[in-house]
């Protein structure tokens, strides 16, 4: 069997990939395991970022790698926080920032924008390296469209979901079940393009 590194070190998001991915013929082993610390996201990008953590656990391990870029556009707020959804509360910072902080001033910022002007998405891009230096990585994406509730509904699922109102199932992401989320989530619609594209 083949052996992928995981490149993240967000315990969810490597719950919900290894879910998904269940049934290939590989072991999938996140980056931790390796003592590897994150990859400086420096990219102006998802797909950007995502290549990045790829080719840098890749490099260190010596192991085909897989990462996942991902996070939430609000249109009404030009499309932030974007590439800086996981540390939107702490910008100018180090580190990420708790979903709390994060939701909070999600919340505050579009205080007082009408429900008809709150529309979203979340956005993933997946990608897979052979080796560090791959030629040709392996690059799928994926969108979910909704918009911002103004107060936060359900438990589950991680980050943003919370507050992004599915409108196909009318309630919040936090309310579906891990089985519906990651049938048609933006990481699912990535991921099922990986899986039509699958190289090993």
């Amino acid at each position: 069997m083949t052996t992928i590194v995981l490149a993240s070190s967000n315990q969810k998001k490597l719950q919900e990939l290894q879910a998904m991915l269940a049934g290939k013929a590989v072991t999938f082993v996140p980056q931790t395991n390796f003592n590897i610390t994150d990859a400086v996201e420096d990219g102006q990008s998802f797909v950007a970022n995502a290549l990045i953590k790829a080719q840098h656990a890749s490099r260190l391990t010596g192991l085909p790698a897989l990462a996942d870029d991902s996070g939430l556009e609000v249109d009404s707020l030009g499309g932030a926080p974007g590439i800086y959804s996981a540390r939107f509360a702490n910008i100018h910072g180090t580190g990420n920032s708790s979903d709390a902080d994060n939701n909070a001033l999600l919340l505050a910022r579009l205080v007082g924008v009408p429900e008809a002007q709150r529309c979203a998405r979340f956005r993933c891009a997946i990608v897979l390296v052979r080796t560090a230096d791959d030629p040709l990585p392996v690059i799928c994406e994926g969108t979910w469209e909704g918009s911002i509730l103004a107060a936060e509904a359900g438990s589950n699922g991680f980050g943003y979901d919370p507050l992004f109102f599915v409108p196909t199932h009318g309630c919040a992401s936090a309310q579906l079940s891990a089985v519906v989320k990651n049938s048609i989530s933006h990481r699912a619609q990535a991921l099922q393009l990986l899986l039509q594209r699958w190289p090993f």
